[in-house]
């Protein structure tokens, strides 16, 4: 309030300052001219108001006579006060409230009343070689400051999320022509698909509530001469649960697989947003059976005590208010390798990556194992043999033991062919060897048969 009446004089001086500037660069051009400050004043009750008024004229003057005139609404102007020079002749019916200090036009009003609001009218007149006249209306307006607001909700006991109502109204015990605004977190609330306001804005509506609608609000009143706000209120709202989640001290997670060593005790935390708190259940799965294994936020699951390497569990939250609840899934896997084995870098090995490594295996080595059933060596050798060029078994060659033995490396099969019916046979032959060692058999083996194709009968030339 103080700062406010201080921001108000200064401004008020600024512009008297400006229109004293304004009256003396006119001159004698304009003649007489009077100004306001402000053509509306706002003043409050029991308090005084002052009017300012200015007035300037640049020919020689005898005498300067001044009127306040009074107008309430739809009423004719009633004389209040006037000066002639500096004499003043008030009105007997009002020369206890209005004030004037002629040459100054301006008039102060002690104390202000309502019946005191109106239109104002100030009359400049000047005597001298000629009469001048000039005048300026001015609008008062009388209110009572604004008490502090207080802000009632209903239901008190709150409201459950999509279901109840909320409506906050806005008492005010004192103050004139009142204003509301509704502010949520120091924000203004606006009209929405939940939000509605009464017709002077006084009370708020929200149907149904949610989760959003959770915050501080308060209710902002104001007037032409002050504002007040009120306390921070907030509605009790019933929501959840929300997010449910199960996090544990210790242990590898990766997604809802928690991967304990043999040996931890390991505490899961059950959490879940919601207003009241939830209840918490833990189940256990055992096959096709489940059973509740424990109530509250918190399990303790001791590694060494559990028979199976592998449980599922469940943790279940309700909300007793809002009749809601969720569950989540998780399972717990025991193992003896230790957990520094399965991590590397501080990263766990995905399940994920392991079943795609083994399934990567598999499918190379059926890919591997097709292949070789396919092109088995004796059929390479076979396709090799009956693909030879003609030219190179008429080039073979009859040799009496192995000249060079890096030519003879490699892998052999004996293979039997059968004779052509109506093919003479070739006669076995054997090779002389060295050191009397009797001959052998040259169609025993498959060197034999590679070098040693019967030489097909050259045509008789012509």
């Amino acid at each position: 309030m103080g700062q406010d009446a201080f921001m108000e004089s200064l401004s008020s001086t600024v512009g008297v300052f400006q229109y004293k500037i304004y009256l003396l660069l006119l001159g004698t051009c304009s003649g007489l001219k009077v100004v306001v400050p402000s053509h509306t004043v706002h003043g409050i009750r029991g308090q005084a108001l002052y009017l300012p008024v200015h007035y300037g004229f640049h020919t020689p003057a005898s005498d300067i006579q001044i009127i306040w005139l009074f107008e309430r609404h739809h009423t004719t102007p009633k004389y209040v006060l006037g000066s002639m020079n500096k004499s003043v002749v008030p009105d007997l019916e009002y020369q206890q409230k209005f004030t004037m200090r002629p040459p100054n036009a301006s008039l102060l009003i002690n104390p202000l009343q309502f019946t005191d609001e109106g239109n104002y009218i100030v009359k400049v007149n000047i005597q001298g070689s000629g009469t001048l006249s000039a005048s300026q209306k001015v609008q008062v307006t009388v209110d009572d400051p604004v008490t502090k607001p207080v802000v009632q909700i209903q239901p008190s006991s709150g409201a459950v999320e999509y279901v109840g109502n909320v409506t906050l109204t806005c008492l005010v015990e004192g103050g004139t022509r009142l204003a509301y605004q509704w502010l949520k977190n120091g924000r203004p609330v606006h009209t929405s698909s939940t939000n509605s306001f009464s017709p002077q804005n006084n009370v708020l509506h929200i149907a149904p509530v949610t989760k959003e609608d959770i915050g501080n609000y308060s209710c902002l009143v104001k007037n032409s001469v002050s504002e007040m706000e009120s306390d921070i209120i907030m509605p009790t709202i019933y929501y959840g649960p929300y997010g449910l989640r199960v996090n544990s001290d210790k242990g590898l997670k990766v997604g809802e697989v928690f991967t304990v060593d043999i040996g931890e005790a390991i505490l899961f935390d059950c959490s879940a947003d919601s207003y009241p708190p939830n209840t918490y259940s833990w189940i256990q799965r055992t096959g096709n059976t489940t059973y509740v294994i424990k109530h509250g936020p918190h399990l303790e699951v001791a590694s060494e005590k559990v028979a199976r390497k592998t449980t599922d569990y469940m943790c279940c939250a309700y909300n007793n208010v809002t009749g809601r609840q969720d569950e989540t899934h998780f399972t717990v896997i025991i193992t003896s390798v230790g957990l520094e084995k399965l991590t590397q870098k501080g990263k766990s090995l995905s399940p994920l990556a392991s079943i795609t490594g083994i399934s990567l295996f598999l499918i190379t080595s059926t890919c591997l194992l097709f292949l070789w059933k396919k092109y088995q060596p004796c059929k390479v050798i076979k396709q090799k043999i009956e693909g030879r060029p003609e030219t190179e078994y008429r080039k073979a060659q009859t040799f009496s033991g192995h000249e060079d033995a890096l030519e003879d490396f490699g892998i052999y099969e004996f293979i039997a062919f059968p004779e052509a019916p109506g093919v003479p046979g070739m006669p076995s032959r054997s090779v002389p060897t060295s050191a009397g060692l009797p001959g052998q058999d040259l169609h025993n083996t498959i060197y034999e048969v590679i070098q040693h194709i019967p030489a097909q009968e050259k045509d008789p030339p012509e």
